[in-house]
């Protein structure tokens, strides 16, 4: 039997911004029923060639094919019509509508022609909900009182409002933990199993061979394979066509410690920091040049350490020392001053302020060296940003364009940046490579080791276990809220990390006030 004809063709794609040709005559062949993957490092054109199939960006050249006829998509609206919906990183949701607002936004149930049914939408946007494993969120919940996995499914339910033939998700998985990462790859497999098409989009390999059954290969703006086999092709031949260079180690090097050599003074030390309902008592000593990894699932309260650690949460136990000195709880301030910098796991949202310049993201919290009497001196203020960006590696070598203009890797370093140039003492890094292609994470891990080299203290939050024992000297994992064993990196892997993490807690669902878990290979978790 002859082969199906694609649902979609895209040839020759084309299209170019001011100084840039983000597109350069690229392909892209769709089956019905299949899973496409799409990837490429960060500045390949991923971004541009899925706004181009979902109608927000209109090609210079090339030809689209949908269902055997050319077609082409003027708007958004023209392309959800065909059937194509796209879902993307940064949610296009309106938080203070309802979930049922948001998934009907724009083609409400009407009555006569003019008067919304909103009993309707809520009943349809129930059994969306309920089809794509989340039943639990209420159809009339501001979409802004839910979380970042919550607010994935109810956009998900949006795009299946429609009678969609194609849907791209772009990186759908960052903001979920592994349970909602299953969740998400059987409602994929149901929507397959429909002959409903998935373009996805992820800079996690090992979901690609999960999930995918063929891949296209984009870099500089260019296809540079398209169709291979997800599951046969090797790790290495995708990583050598996104990067055009093989990545064999991508961790550095930790260094060699002399055992002799007495230990120096911890810069950062906490003790019994504890935040009712989120965490149990905390304890840590971390020392210049060490890099602490925190593991643990989604909810077991890394990142909410973190924050507190940093002041942006008030503690209800427990203080923080920073060189001796104590902080004020819950005082970013006293922190900052202190030397304790924080890059956030929504850089955008909270680390970067996205329509500033790179040089003004870089100097914010340092704005004091560069004010005199009221004035600020602009030249002192930019070259001291591009010293900082230049010894990160920051590209374009530029202090002066949008920081909303740069790749997530250039992004995350320019919030690297700014602490370089604070000085700061202590880093705190929650899922510093979300978002990163493969090619700039293993930039940003040399980064921060060459930091933690030159004396930095690192504090470090990431979903992805390989990252933390590849990364940390030593790592802390925790299960709902306490810290249930510590080791030296070398001394676990991925099997006893997770296994650790998913283990039923003998002290049930709450937190165990003041409980740790079993005895640790060094101790306590300050030692």
């Amino acid at each position: 039997m002859a082969p199906e004809p694609p649902l979609l063709t895209m040839s020759g794609i084309t299209k170019s911004f001011p100084g840039v040709r983000a597109l350069d005559g690229v392909d892209l062949h769709v089956q019905a029923g299949e899973v496409h993957c799409l990837l490429g490092q960060n500045g390949a054109g991923k971004s541009t060639l899925i706004k181009v199939l979902a109608g927000a960006h209109q090609p210079d050249d090339g030809t689209i094919v949908w269902r055997g006829d050319e077609v082409t998509l003027r708007s958004p609206i023209a392309a959800m019509r065909l059937g194509i919906a796209t879902i993307y990183q940064e949610l296009d949701l309106v938080e203070g509508l309802s979930v049922a607002e948001n998934v009907y936004l724009g083609h409400e149930p009407t009555a006569a022609g003019f008067m919304v049914r909103g009993r309707d939408a809520r009943a349809s946007t129930a059994a969306l909900l309920k089809r794509l494993g989340h039943g639990e969120i209420d159809p009339a919940r501001l979409v802004g009182d839910l979380s970042a996995a919550q607010q994935q499914i109810v956009s998900m339910a949006r795009a299946l409002s429609h009678e969609v033939r194609l849907i791209v998700m772009d990186e759908p998985s960052a903001a979920l933990d592994p349970d909602e990462v299953d969740n998400l790859f059987r409602i994929v497999g149901d929507l397959t199993a429909d002959g409903v098409a998935v373009v996805y989009i992820s800079h996690r390999l090992e979901e690609i061979r999960r999930i995918g059954d063929r891949v296209t290969v984009l870099k500089d703006g260019r296809a540079v394979a398209v169709g291979l086999p997800a599951k046969e092709t090797p790790t290495r031949e995708v990583i050598a066509l996104m990067t055009g260079r093989n990545v064999e180690y991508v961790f550095p090097e930790r260094p060699v410690r002399d055992r002799e050599e007495t230990p120096s003074e911890p810069v950062l030390v906490v003790q019994g920091l504890t935040r009712e309902g989120e965490f149990a008592p905390f304890d840590l000593e971390l020392r210049p040049g060490e890099i602490v990894g925190l593991a643990g699932l989604v909810g077991s309260g890394r990142s909410e350490i973190l924050e507190t650690v940093y002041g942006a949460r008030k503690p209800t136990g427990g203080q923080v020392r920073v060189d001796g000195r104590v902080l004020r709880p819950g005082s970013v301030r006293a922190a900052v001053r202190a030397g304790l910098g924080l890059a956030p796991e929504e850089r955008k949202a909270q680390g970067l302020l996205m329509l500033e310049s790179v040089t003004r993201n870089v100097s914010v919290s340092s704005m004091s060296r560069f004010s005199y009497g009221g004035w600020l001196d602009r030249t002192k203020e930019r070259e001291a940003a591009r010293a900082a960006t230049r010894e990160l590696s920051l590209r374009p070598d530029n202090p002066s364009v949008p920081v909303r203009t740069l790749s997530g890797g250039n992004q995350q370093k320019a919030v690297l940046a700014r602490w370089l140039l604070r000085g700061c003492r202590v880093l705190l890094l929650d899922e510093p490579t979300r978002g990163v292609d493969v090619g700039a994470r293993a930039e940003l891990y040399t980064v921060i080791r060459r930091l933690a080299d030159e004396g930095l203290a690192v504090l470090l939050v990431s979903s992805e276990v390989p990252e933390v024992l590849g990364l940390a000297d030593r790592v802390l994992v925790l299960r709902e809220g306490q810290v249930v064993h510590t080791a030296p990196a070398r001394d676990l892997d991925e099997h006893r990390v997770l296994d650790l993490v998913l283990a039923s807690s003998p002290h049930g669902p709450t937190l165990a006030k003041g409980l740790h878990g079993p005895a640790t290979t060094e101790g306590s978790p300050a030692s």
